[in-house]
């Protein structure tokens, strides 16, 4: 093992539980194991993934957080006894790995609930109101510390919550984690005054206007915490370990808008004065850990960082409080794990906590020990499979029904909390499998054909692997990815995967019926030839792969792809202009609000222009001519343009040429993200 990481294996205690180290899975929802936005059970998938983790080296594992009570069907996490029963038999098999298990607690989620269009139906709708309120009630799930708008949606508005609501949360509190506690479980963690749910809710000055004991004062805001465990210590004994999820500051300017890294503002929710202050207060009530980040889902990007926000984002913060209390601090959020262990080692903080890492490589910290870094499949910050709840103007939450029930799976593996779907099965006739494009798709397709026995052979047109991701990985910031495709070509020579480089396959039919073949030769960009001089403008590949732009660029398209290029420009120096036809940036599903919302706050406060519902008319030598949404000509001036429209699916073979021993990968065969990339070769990979 690298010396650099030996804080990071050393024993800690919390209260009296001790941990074998210092690294911490925290909780991330779909990793739950007592079910999650379903009917409580015990959760085999959840906890097969729990287990692995476990078995890798984890020393604390925090599965997804339980809802006390929950927003589908209503039940009160107590009230179920036999899947504690089922709890109980498992933890033995749990503790044979050394590991110890906090099951995390929330109170819910009040007006960051995430509402989507059907949930506006439900609510909208008096009739559907009424039908729906025995497996979702709405008016209940969002209620807050007062009323306030949902962040999601202005259709779905919080309630104020009533007192004896609150005494209900409380008391099912006390009562499930006595039911945890005798199946074995470890300890327990609330969640949370942290993010922006709904015991932050009540902490933060902007959302709670509330004029009884819950409301106006820092004792009063943070009673409803408090109480919570002085519930937990009566039920469960004072030794039994509480931590708690605690936002050392809010980052947040008000309702929908937060503030970013380096930003100069006016605090509107919890500031590092009012932090220490009610992290004492609440250790005097007696939690016996802070598992701590920054932000509330009002500044999203701080809980949930997406590849543009610093790495150890909220180590700073964390090192302050951790010098203000007299109980373990943990720290997550982005972090590197040698500057987490500098950070152990000189007791600025007890523990460090990850959670995307493990979707991405369960065996992470195993492949840490055994000096195996390079072999740890990165996780790359996106979102696009653990979390992809989507926002833009207009639209709730635009995330498809099976994401939203099956969170925390991933982009980079197909197989994180998809066992019964994606696992490797040896292959009954092994053959050689003709795979025509070294992109992702292809190296992913190779990969699991290899692992299941089969002889993959890639043809790859160029003198490199990678395809078009050698150019979505191009960017500055983004050496998360870079580290991707160095472990995807780790593997093709650690598995011996044959490769033929700078051979071009025109017509895959060569290789005959008999061999299967699979095409993963990418896409090409759309070009806007109506466009008078789209000749002059510069292809976003192109101007990734190092194609010269001049100061001021005019980015025509502001999809994801155009404002990461402007975001790169920006860090460059440069001044980028954005052109989007639609009346929102990002407006596609598939990108979560932590990583739009980043972007779009981040031109707002660089004062990049951007002209939305409008089109783009012609290119000139020294500027672009649009036209806007009332049909009025605007010239904007320019000494480059890239062309950020889009791209169109480009298989070597046509679908009327297609053979039956044939199959598509990528976006050759539908234009989408890593994650359908991914999935998809993995999914072809596996029936061969």
């Amino acid at each position: 093992m690298d010396e650099r990481y030996k804080p990071l294996f050393t024993p800690w205690k919390i209260g009296g539980c001790e941990i074998k180290n210092r690294i911490v899975m925290t909780s991330m929802g779909g990793t739950n194991l007592l079910g999650w936005m379903e009917k409580n059970h015990f959760d085999r998938e959840g906890a097969e993934f729990i287990l692995k983790v476990a078995q890798n080296n984890a020393g604390l594992v925090l599965p997804g957080c339980q809802p006390v009570y929950n927003p589908m069907f209503g039940q009160w996490l107590h009230t179920n006894r036999k899947m504690y029963q089922d709890l109980a038999k498992w933890m033995p098999e749990f503790h044979k790995t050394g590991a110890k298990l906090f099951v995390q607690l929330t109170a819910g989620f009040g007006r960051s609930f995430t509402v989507s269009r059907m949930m506006e139906k439900l609510y909208t709708n008096g009739a559907l109101k009424v039908l729906s309120k025995p497996f979702m009630d709405l008016d209940r799930i969002t209620a807050s510390a007062s009323e306030s708008p949902n962040r999601w949606s202005d259709k779905v508005p919080s309630r104020e919550m009533t007192k004896e609501e609150i005494r209900q949360i409380i008391e099912s509190f006390g009562k499930s984690a006595r039911l945890l506690k005798d199946a074995g479980v470890d300890g327990v963690e609330v969640h949370a005054v942290h993010e922006g749910y709904l015991l932050d809710q009540f902490a933060l000055k902007y959302v709670n206007k509330r004029t009884d004991e819950y409301g106006g004062s820092l004792e009063n805001r943070y009673r409803f915490a408090a109480e919570i465990v002085k519930e937990i210590k009566e039920k469960c004994g004072k030794d039994f370990p509480v931590s708690l999820r605690y936002s050392v500051v809010s980052k947040t300017k008000g309702m929908r808008r937060g503030a970013l890294p380096g930003e100069e503002y006016e605090e509107a929710g919890r500031d590092f004065e009012e932090s220490k202050l009610a992290a004492k207060f609440l250790t005097d009530a007696g939690y016996d850990m802070l598992n701590c980040d920054n932000g509330t889902y009002d500044a999203w990007y701080w809980s949930h960082p997406p590849i543009y926000m610093p790495e150890n984002c909220n180590l700073e913060d964390t090192i302050r409080l951790r010098k203000e209390v007299d109980i373990p601090v943990v720290c997550a959020g982005r972090l590197d794990p040698a500057v987490a262990a500098s950070a152990i080692e000189k007791g600025e903080i007890d523990a460090a906590g990850f959670a995307r890492p493990f979707l991405a490589d369960p065996e992470w910290v195993t492949k840490l020990l055994d000096d195996r870094q390079k072999d740890i499949r990165p996780c790359i910050l996106c979102h696009n499979g653990c979390f992809n709840m989507c926002h833009y103007k207009g639209v709730p939450n635009d995330q498809p029904l099976e994401d939203s029930l099956h969170l925390a799976r991933c982009a980079v593996n197909a197989e994180t909390m998809q066992t019964g779907k994606h696992f490797i099965k040896k292959a009954g006739h092994p053959s050689t499998i003709h795979i025509v494009g070294g992109g992702i798709g292809g190296m992913e397709a190779a990969r699991v054909l290899k692992l299941r026995g089969h002889n993959p052979v890639i043809y790859e047109k160029t003198d490199r692997l990678g395809g078009t991701f050698i150019a979505a990985s191009a960017e500055s910031y983004k050496g998360k990815l870079r580290d991707l495709l160095a472990w995807y070509i780790r593997q093709m020579e650690e598995l011996g995967i044959e490769i033929h480089y700078n051979t071009e396959i025109t017509d895959p039919r060569k290789f005959g019926r008999k061999s299967d073949i699979i095409i993963a030769t990418g896409a090409r960009p759309r070009y806007l030839r109506s466009v008078l001089g789209y000749d002059r403008m510069i292809e976003a590949c192109d101007f990734l792969n190092g194609a010269e732009v001049g100061q001021r660029v005019a980015i025509i398209g502001g999809g994801l792809t155009g404002c990461e290029i402007a975001y790169e420009l920006l860090l460059q120096g440069r001044e980028p202009v954005i052109v989007e036809m639609k009346n929102d940036l990002i407006s596609q599903s598939g990108v979560c609000l932590a990583n739009s919302s980043y972007l779009r706050e981040y031109f707002a406060l660089h004062n990049t222009p951007v002209y939305l519902d409008t089109t783009l008319d012609e290119v000139r030598l020294d500027s672009i001519v649009c036209e806007d949404r009332e049909g009025n000509k605007i010239a904007i001036s320019c000494d480059s343009v890239i062309s950020c429209a889009g791209y169109i699916p480009d298989p070597v073979i046509s679908e009327n040429d297609r053979t039956s021993n044939m199959d598509y990968v990528g976006d050759c065969w539908h234009v989408g993200n890593l994650r359908t990339v991914i999935w998809r070769a993995y999914e072809v990979a596996m029936r061969i």
